[in-house]
């Protein structure tokens, strides 16, 4: 493996009824607080009333920013960063999903910089200081609560980064099984494919000697592959959100990644996608994942079958390596689907029109950001593998 420093500062307060921590956390960083959050569910679930209570008791300053989207644009970091700098907001507290924690990022961090909060967010300059934030986690998918990444989306010019800094990890994360349960099915879906995804991006690299990583890896994918068809069945189960909730931090908090970074192409080429169509995240991943896998099979046919058997029951009486590997792969789609997750890109109606733009954007983002590390790709692979998707 290579040489590598691993980092943490986030605090994970998980379990049932942790969300009284926040009487114990808000007092340390000041009295002019931002509460963040989304389309309204925490309101329609009670959890907003709570939150607010322990914040009323606290004697606080509150200000709300709502309505955060499911791609959190940038028109919306700059609502928030404008909340910040006028009202002289000490610490944000989001509550909700990645989108809404990954939109208190960037707030964060665009309201102690000089300039425009783009220059951050399409990494021409790194963040070095933002402001203090915690996060009451209500749905396990993207792992934001534990990392110090964010994606936001520029609308007007179809843009859509990945971005992060050492600045931006939350102070603290809530997470609460219980404030999972409200998250309706195909959310829930989503939020599994999104964790499983990233496990793959982590799992597809070229360094040599990483059998304990790699064993990590098989062991957070075989568990939600265990746990998602029981929790589907019963949405309301403590054990299984539970179970999930975790998972979804493990898979993308860093401890997956030490001694080596990841492939992150179908991220790359997803966030185009969604950038010109808003499609769901995950729903993206569910269709260009299982071909993007079927397009570099041969980099490395081992690696990739060990994956495969590592997650699905195969017979491999007189199959070849790249039979066995190309079976799994249909297995993982297939198990997608299962799940309620789309297969094609003709699922959200869409067809050959964009995809060059879009195969454009990738392809300069991959450049750029340094993405498709386990095999690198260009327009015309990205192309490929879109057309492959339709």
């Amino acid at each position: 493996m290579e040489n590598f420093t691993y980092r943490n500062p986030t605090k994970l307060i998980f379990g049932k009824n942790q969300l009284e921590a926040i009487a114990e956390e808000i007092p340390k960083y000041g009295k002019n607080i931002l509460l963040v959050y989304g389309g309204g569910s925490i309101k329609r679930n009670g959890l907003y009333n709570q939150v607010v209570t322990l914040l009323k008791d606290l004697n606080v300053n509150v200000l709300e920013l709502a309505g955060v989207e499911p791609n959190p644009r940038l028109s919306t970091v700059k609502k928030g960063i404008a909340i910040c700098q006028n009202e002289k907001i000490d610490f944000l507290l989001a509550v909700g999903g990645g989108s809404v924690i990954d939109c208190t990022k960037a707030i964060a961090a665009g309201a102690l910089y000089d300039g425009d909060v783009w220059d951050i967010i399409n990494k021409k300059v790194t963040a070095t200081k933002a402001l203090p934030f915690g996060t009451v986690l209500t749905l396990a998918a993207t792992g934001s609560e534990m990392n110090p990444d964010s994606v936001i989306t520029n609308w007007e010019t179809n843009e859509k980064y990945v971005w992060g800094s050492d600045v931006t990890h939350s102070s603290f994360s809530i997470l609460d099984p219980v404030n999972t349960m409200s998250a309706p099915r195909d959310q829930t879906v989503y939020g599994m494919v999104d964790m499983m995804s990233h496990v793959f991006e982590q799992y597809f690299h070229n360094v040599k000697n990483t059998p304990l990583q790699d064993r990590m890896c098989y062991s957070v994918l075989q568990t939600v592959i265990e746990t998602a068809p029981k929790l589907l069945e019963d949405l309301q189960s403590y054990e299984h959100r539970e179970t999930i909730l975790f998972s979804g931090t493990i898979a993308l908090n860093g401890t997956l990644q030490m001694g080596y970074f990841g492939d992150w192409a179908s991220h790359t080429m997803e966030h185009a996608v969604s950038a010109v169509y808003d499609i769901p995240h995950a729903g993206g991943l569910a269709i260009l994942f299982p071909n993007w896998m079927r397009y570099v099979l041969d980099k490395d046919v081992v690696r990739m079958k060990r994956l495969m058997l590592s997650m699905f029951d195969i017979d491999t009486t007189g199959k070849s390596d790249r039979e066995i590997a190309l079976e799994g792969i249909d297995k993982l789609s297939a198990f997608w689907s299962s799940l309620g997750a789309p297969s094609r890109l003709a699922d959200y109606d869409i067809g050959e029109e964009r995809l060059d733009e879009i195969a454009e954007i990738a392809a300069r983002e991959m450049e750029y950001g340094g993405f498709g590390n386990f095999k690198k790709l260009n327009k015309i692979d990205i192309l490929s593998i879109l057309k492959a998707s339709l």
